[in-house]
């Protein structure tokens, strides 16, 4: 596993060796991650990968059966008033009072939060297009998802923790929540934890990734870290082969003939010893390309 090591001090989260069991499914299988304060952190994986069990033993609704976990230096089980008091949370059901009003929802948040900011707060609802007098039950999906991201957002927490946002949203909703993250949270440092399978969307916004696939953390680092380890490359062999031989770091391969096409790991090397090892076995490097996030993650988690 590729992992970025972090300074606890400066540290938001720390997770250490947690595993989590329901009846017979390991749902987090020895989990450490460490999220650095400042910029966005993305949690990657499919649907049932763990993002979401992990996310609710960071907001405390769920104890580690094995491991720790520390939000700001606290567990957030036992001093819950001292991490839920600087953090924001949207999670992908967006759960708010059908009963509400908009105007109602806001008020009715802004009296758990000391440092609730109003003006900031008005400043989201005018920027969301969100009608003061419209009830939560009458909301679109996508301004339900934006009523939920203003009140996460105007207490100015220190950490918003975000659990698949964008699900089931079109992608002018998507992209008006990830434009609102990134302008009022990241640009200000403070810290965004944004869990999605929508890899695209977290290699637009991530500063550091950690990819999570059967319950285990496969890859932990800063995104242009792991953009830099990874490359695709195309090698043609003199003659139609059956089997292609292996070259440096090599984890899928896929081809026929005298072509063949090789994932590869390079993190620790240049790009150009791949080349001169390609050079080695008699082939020639017809293409090389860096991969996205998405093409990472596959590779990875399908080894």
């Amino acid at each position: 596993m590729t992992e970025r090591t972090n300074n606890s001090a400066s540290s938001v989260i720390e997770i250490t060796q947690v595993s989590r069991r329901f009846g017979s499914k390991l749902a987090l299988d020895n989990v450490c991650m460490s999220v650095p304060r400042g910029g966005v952190f993305g949690l990657i994986g499919g649907n049932g990968a763990g993002k979401t069990t992990l996310i609710k033993h960071v907001l405390g609704m769920l104890q580690p059966q094995s491991g720790s976990v520390r939000v700001f230096g606290m567990d957030p089980i036992t001093q819950p008033v001292g991490v839920l008091g600087r953090m924001g949370y949207l999670s992908e059901e967006r759960d708010l009072p059908n009963w509400m009003r908009v105007r109602e929802l806001i008020r009715y948040t802004q009296a758990f939060y000391p440092t609730w900011d109003e003006r900031f707060a008005e400043e989201l609802r005018e920027m969301f297009e969100l009608d003061p007098n419209a009830r939560i039950r009458g909301l679109s999906r996508g301004q339900r998802a934006r009523s939920g991201l203003l009140v996460a957002l105007a207490h100015r927490p220190e950490l918003l923790v975000l659990d698949e946002p964008s699900s089931g949203l079109d992608p002018v909703v998507r992209r008006d929540i990830l434009s609102a993250i990134i302008r009022t949270i990241a640009h200000e440092g403070r810290t965004v934890l944004f869990s999605s399978h929508l890899l695209d969307e977290v290699e637009r916004v991530a500063d550091n990734v950690a990819m999570i696939h059967n319950g285990r953390v496969v890859l932990s680092d800063s995104l242009e870290s792991l953009k830099d380890s990874y490359r695709r490359v195309t090698l043609r062999f003199d003659t139609p082969i059956a089997e292609p031989p292996e070259l440096l770091g090599r984890m899928h391969t896929e081809g026929t003939g005298m072509e063949w096409t090789y994932v590869c790991n390079i993190s620790g090397r240049d790009a150009s010893q791949i080349r001169g090892a390609a050079i080695s076995l008699g082939a020639e490097v017809v293409d090389e390309s860096s991969m996205s996030l998405d093409e990472i993650f596959v590779a990875t988690a399908c080894r």
